[in-house]
């Protein structure tokens, strides 16, 4: 499968919108996913098929020289194929570069998830009781630490 990574754009958002409500129990709206295009402090890339499918997409936030996976979602069709992996390590490279450490939350039961982010270095630090209320489940922190290049 041929795709390439490419900052957000408003021409996404259709199809972003559609991955959010596929893949999140309380997916941002339109407007909300729109609002995010011109915030500063976010990094947002979406992997686009040569056709101009969305596959996924991926958003972090940065502060000073903190970095936090706000989301990161693949197209149930597209999965499994090296997608949010290629999206992932893109955040890593802008991490390595930028960043002390990028840190995440992750539903405790999301395997797939979990072994990605171990698989690129990702270590849990700590756990967020019942944070997925709903679920009545809690959240795993997981934190990729960068050293300083040289």
């Amino acid at each position: 499968m041929n795709y390439r990574l490419v900052p957000m754009d408003r021409s996404h958002l259709m199809q972003v919108a559609d991955i959010e409500r596929a893949c999140f129990s309380h997916p941002w709206s339109l407007e909300l996913l729109e609002q995010e295009l011109y915030n500063d402090m976010l990094s947002l890339i979406v992997a686009e098929g040569e056709d101009g499918t969305v596959l996924g997409y991926g958003e972090v936030r940065a502060i000073l020289d903190e970095g936090t996976l706000e989301k990161i979602a693949v197209a149930p069709a597209y999965r499994r194929q090296g997608v949010a992996e290629a999206i992932l390590s893109a955040f890593l490279r802008f991490g390595q570069a930028h960043l002390a450490f990028l840190t995440l939350e992750v539903r405790e039961t999301n395997a797939p998830a979990i072994a990605l982010y171990e698989k690129l270095g990702f270590e849990p630090v700590g756990r967020r009781k019942n944070y997925y209320r709903q679920l009545h489940e809690d959240a795993l922190l997981m934190t990729r630490t960068f050293r300083p290049a040289g």
